[in-house]
């Protein structure tokens, strides 16, 4: 009976130290309590449920895909537009929502830009009543603040690298003919 139920109860994720868990916890909060602040000074929404999410991949898992710069701005573009496109067609239907996340899953995963937070903003359209363009740029100033700490924070001690190279950008010695030379000499 054990080994039929023993995939659902047991963790996938390698096990980590407590001094990253500790740092990348810390991140997220300062990242969010300055969002947080930013909203307060500016009296905007800023403080928006995916955005914990965001947190989460940006300082606990920057080596991640989704945790990218490219896949955090346009994942959320692209979830912002289909929510407009699904509010423009269908306004204040609730199964608009479920047009929405999916139109943006299908371009992001076919894009190559998947941020599963960034999925959550039809739904969020649907219940803030925010416009589209307020939507987007709230989440824009939000994601640019905790990018920007992102960046820094990943810079102390114990480093990590990110944003990640691209692995086009990433100098191969077997393709690279400068390397090669001065591997001859």
């Amino acid at each position: 009976m054990y080994r039929h139920i023993r995939p659902y109860l047991s963790r996938h994720e390698p096990r980590g130290h407590f001094h990253l868990h500790f740092k990348s916890t810390l991140g997220a909060m300062l990242g969010l309590l300055a969002v947080g602040a930013l909203a307060a000074w500016s009296g905007q929404p800023l403080l928006l449920a995916p955005l914990g999410a965001t947190a989460l991949l940006l300082f606990a898992h920057p080596k991640t895909p989704t945790a990218q710069p490219v896949n955090i701005f346009l994942g959320y573009l692209v979830g912002t537009v289909f929510a407009s496109i699904c509010e423009a067609m269908m306004p204040g239907s609730w199964w608009a929502a479920g047009f929405g996340v999916g139109g943006a899953m299908l371009v992001m995963l076919s894009l190559r830009i998947t941020h599963p937070p960034a999925s959550a903003m039809p739904l969020l359209m649907l219940t803030s009543h925010l416009p589209a363009v307020t939507l987007f740029m709230v989440v824009l100033a939000a994601c640019l603040v905790l990018f920007t700490l992102a960046m820094i924070w990943h810079r102390l001690p114990p480093r990590q690298i990110y944003p990640l190279t691209p692995p086009s950008l990433r100098l191969d010695e077997a393709k690279h003919p400068v390397l090669e030379l001065s591997k001859r000499e």
